[in-house]
């Protein structure tokens, strides 16, 4: 049985794969000095709580937080008795190697979304992923990785503008009733809602004018399903794209 983890700079995502579905997936909040036998801790409660009784024999490990991968590594070798494989180290190999500049450090992240992206839906994508910053991953016919773009993500704007603006309040991303706010939350909802469609429909319309071909957009991250309401901003929304990228890079390790 497989456990794939997934740290972001908000949220850490653990999830049970049996090799056909995932039996359960969790969600705690990032922390760098949270130590193995905490993870251990909070992992065994929810997965009693779920009724789940398997037993673990592989881990493997994506994070944008260096700083926490010792912690899950001790987490992995401690408790079930395995090296976790973990994404972005020579031993952990890719269905397709990244094209960018040489020297570039790719987000294991963005790889990850990479090869979720290609096994599901081919090549020649854009990965449009709404986290702590809202990235936009090209994704070429091979399945390799060969680069885009990074923006402020949706609620890092918004503390941003609070913080910069102490009359502004602090407001939730929903979708607003009109273009034109008649009051100050109002006006904030509509310039992130209407700003971050435009921001999308903008970089997505470059992307393909560069790239010279018809691109499909995968659209990923909690904020994803909010912003395509009613926009055709999406041809495909992932929830899990992360997760089955983990268990997709996995499985090629095992082949190999």
């Amino acid at each position: 049985m497989l456990l794939a983890i997934d740290c972001g700079n908000t949220n850490t995502v653990f999830a049970i794969w049996d090799g056909e579905k995932f039996l359960c997936t969790l969600r705690t909040s990032t922390h760098h000095a949270r130590t193995a036998d905490a993870y251990f801790t909070w992992y065994s409660t929810l997965v009693k709580h779920y009724g789940i009784d398997v037993e673990i024999t592989d881990v493997i490990i994506s994070s944008t937080v260096p700083r926490v991968v010792w912690n899950l590594r001790v987490f992995a070798d401690r408790f079930f008795g395995c090296r976790p494989m973990v994404v972005g180290k020579p031993d952990c190999a890719l269905p397709a190697e990244p094209r960018v500049d040489p020297g570039t450090t790719v987000g294991p992240d963005r790889l990850v979304n990479a090869a979720g992206a290609h096994d599901r839906h081919g090549g020649d994508l854009i990965v449009v992923d709404f986290g702590t910053a809202t990235t936009f991953d090209v994704v070429a016919q091979d399945g390799a990785y060969v680069g885009g773009v990074i923006a402020p993500g949706v609620n890092l704007s918004l503390e941003a503008l609070h913080a910069a603006a102490a009359a502004l309040p602090h407001v939730d991303v929903t979708v607003p009733a009109k273009v034109i706010g008649t009051n100050t939350v109002a006006c904030m909802q509509s310039g992130v809602f209407w700003g971050y469609i435009g921001l999308v429909r903008g970089i997505c319309g470059q992307i393909r004018d560069e790239y010279a071909s018809p691109m499909k957009v995968i659209g990923t991250g909690g904020l994803a399903p909010l912003f395509a309401q009613g926009h055709r901003l999406f041809d495909v929304i992932e929830d899990d794209l992360t997760m089955h990228g983990l268990t997709v890079i996995h499985a090629h390790n095992k082949k190999g």
